[in-house]
């Protein structure tokens, strides 16, 4: 496989990877911090590098619903967003997911309002974990790129729309260096061909009809066992990648975990942090570890089991809240996914709200309660790290 090295944004990089698929419709409204993504997409298809009909639409919830009518029609599709307008497209995320559409969506992970903030938390992307989507994360401007790829492959396979989240300018405008693959290798790996037209007037396909009681149990269901099934796709997807373009992807990542004693789960861009103060506290004694997650949906229930076997604590960091409810969003996957099956202690951090530093004193600070949590048999209630009295 050949390969060129480039510095290169996280947003560049994806931007980069959706020309490398050679899609046919973006459409796409602006919002910080995901704009460097759709305006370079606009650079390529002006000056030719990418043939593609670019839609400007006046919202999120236009942006969405165009890439529905034209997934539908057997377009490859693309768009990206952010924060509130991920949310304005709630809506249309459901019909999307509902309607078997396979677009590419990446959501440059920011906090929601209110107060009005353009940093980087992750309570867009958990506001919609329920919508049917397959959800991907990245943990480098790297991943960003490759993981865009594969998820023209996976939705495409499976009929089903992903979302490829990136933490907001922690890493869509950083600059480090990413692998290009070679783009004819990319276009051989997912060909650019028509998908399943279910507009076209030859065919005698119903789409978006009135579900009554009577049906809509049914059509639901079908949508719930779609991302069910698209957890054997999803594995298979990251091990061809690895064998053409050498580099692996797991559902769930780990880190020293093959004799730790207690590891704290993350998401996205702060792994590398864990990982840092991980092997500080192995140093000092502690068999600590670091858990992963690439997929978020379908969630890696199997795979977090095994992990969770041999562990005596498990520290959980959510970059965001549930409010009113038992725990935070990740924190409460885990615990249901673990419930039953094993005894461990798991203790609950919350961290970054608002795009909120996190220190490697955090990290030290967590993995120290992660230990107290295991040697005591119990976690405590939530622990909101940073947060000031």
């Amino acid at each position: 496989m050949s390969t060129t090295r480039r510095s290169m944004s996280g947003n560049y990089a994806i931007a980069y990877a959706v020309k490398m698929a050679d899609v046919d419709v973006i459409a796409a409204y602006p919002i910080t911090p995901q704009t460097t993504i759709v305006e370079k997409l606009s650079e390529y298809v002006a000056n030719g590098e990418l043939d593609a009909d670019y839609i400007n639409v006046e919202s999120e919830h236009s942006a969405m619903s165009a890439c529905v009518g034209a997934s539908l029609t057997g377009a490859r599709v693309f768009t990206a967003t952010s924060s509130q307008g991920l949310a304005f497209m709630h809506e249309v995320l459901f019909m999307a997911s509902a309607l078997r559409t396979p677009m590419v969506m990446a959501n440059v992970n920011r906090a929601l309002s209110a107060p009005l903030n353009i940093w980087n938390d992750h309570s867009d992307a958990m506001a919609e974990r329920d919508s049917g989507w397959i959800q991907l994360w990245a943990s480098s401007a790297q991943d960003a790129l490759d993981l865009t790829i594969m998820a023209f492959k996976i939705g495409e396979s499976e009929r089903l729309p992903v979302m490829v989240n990136l933490d907001g300018f922690i890493l869509s405008h950083t600059y480090e260096p990413i692998d290009l693959p070679n783009a004819e290798e990319v276009r051989k790996y997912i060909p650019s061909r028509p998908l399943t037209n279910r507009l076209s007037p030859k065919t005698a396909f119903s789409i978006g009809v009135v579900g009554p009681p009577e049906y809509y149990y049914e059509m639901k269901y079908q949508a719930v066992d779609a991302i069910e099934k698209s957890r054997s796709k999803i594995k298979d997807v990251y091990a061809e990648y690895e064998k053409i373009f050498g580099r692996g992807y797991r559902d769930v990542e780990s880190y020293g975990i093959e004799d730790a004693e207690i590891a704290l789960v993350t998401m996205g861009a702060m792994t590398g942090s864990a990982r840092i103060v991980s092997e500080e506290m192995r140093a000092a004694g502690v068999k600590a570890g670091v858990i992963s997650i690439r997929t978020f949906r379908p969630f890696p229930s199997e795979e977090l089991l095994d992990l969770a076997s041999g562990l005596k604590g498990i520290g959980i960091m959510d970059r965001a809240t549930t409010p009113g409810g038992p725990s935070n969003p990740l924190f409460t996957d885990i615990a249901s996914c673990l419930y039953g099956s094993s005894r461990v202690p798991l203790q609950g951090f919350v961290a970054g709200l608002g795009g909120r530093d996190i220190t490697l004193d955090d990290f030290r600070m967590m993995f120290r309660e992660t230990d107290r949590a295991s040697k005591e048999g119990r976690g405590r209630s939530p622990i909101y790290v940073g947060l000031r009295e």
